[in-house]
């Protein structure tokens, strides 16, 4: 049996995304949205979510390169100089091996994530986190354990078989991901471990921010058997704080509201819901 899970990250970032969560849902096949609870778009998403109780919400993470919940004041080893969370992944993810009081800082922030998110009165379908940063053992150690309390079922792996992509584009050649395997794969052994339900797969890490219609019609023209997460970041336009450079975010939009993607859904049989559907 083939199981969909098609979700839009970044819920909340901007009107932008907003809109585009909501006309890909209401017109297109997105299922799910990943809320950022403290970007300066959140409450408008709230909002569009609880006029679509149909689309499955859940909470992204943001660990690094956006705006934290607490002040930034709290967390001096996590936050930079705007008081935005820190760009440099690899020296965070090094501090935090090295340093307890930036584990400590980043085990009060992610609980405050949660509990914004909780407070939004919303069901919590899945959680993930912005760049996939929860595949960091000592991240996913936190997340596993303060999100039990918070209900969390669902939880994103970041794990892309490379013969879907050839079979969707041939002759593309995708970079192997060796550096981030090994934690994804760790990562899916301590969530079912802990009883969580994680995608078989996950579509969308090769071209984020390219995932085009043609694209994304193919991908679910390969789509195999199991359960299967395809996320996109679609918006109505650029132009607003904590874009991505280069991102085609009006053509993931497209792609979800294609006609091809809904006929390559029926074609292959898939049934469409979020992770709490499943």
């Amino acid at each position: 049996m083939k199981r969909l899970v098609v979700t839009a990250d970044d819920f909340g970032l901007s009107l932008e995304v907003n809109e585009a969560v909501e006309q890909a849902h209401r017109d297109g096949i997105l299922t799910a949205a990943s809320l950022m609870v403290s970007a300066p778009g959140a409450a408008d998403a709230v909002a569009r979510a609880r006029r679509l109780p149909s689309l499955r919400v859940g909470l992204h993470l943001v660990l690094v390169e956006a705006w934290p919940t607490l002040p930034a004041s709290e967390l001096p080893d996590l936050t930079d100089g705007d008081g935005l969370m820190r760009r440099d992944m690899e020296r965070l993810g090094l501090d935090l091996a090295l340093r307890p009081a930036a584990r400590r800082q980043l085990a009060v922030e992610i609980r405050a994530q949660f509990e914004a998110y909780r407070a939004t009165g919303l069901p919590l379908d899945h959680v993930n986190a912005h760049k996939h940063f929860h595949i960091h053992p000592l991240i996913a150690g936190l997340v596993l354990r303060i999100g039990r309390d918070y209900g969390m079922r669902a939880i994103r792996v970041p794990r892309e078989p490379r013969e879907i992509l050839r079979r969707a584009e041939p002759g593309f050649r995708p970079r192997a991901a060796l550096d981030t395997a090994p934690w994804a794969a760790l990562l899916a052994v301590r969530a079912r471990q802990a009883s969580l339900l994680v995608p078989d797969r996950t579509l969308g890490l090769a071209w984020s921010g390219a995932m085009r219609p043609h694209r994304v019609a193919a991908l679910l023209d390969a789509l195999p058997d199991g359960l299967t997460e395809l996320y996109t970041h679609p918006a109505t336009a650029g132009g607003f704080a904590g874009e991505a450079p280069g991102y085609a975010y009006a053509a993931e939009r497209d792609a979800l509201v294609d006609p091809r993607a809904r006929a390559a859904v029926e074609r292959a049989g898939a049934v469409l819901g979020g992770f709490s559907d499943f």
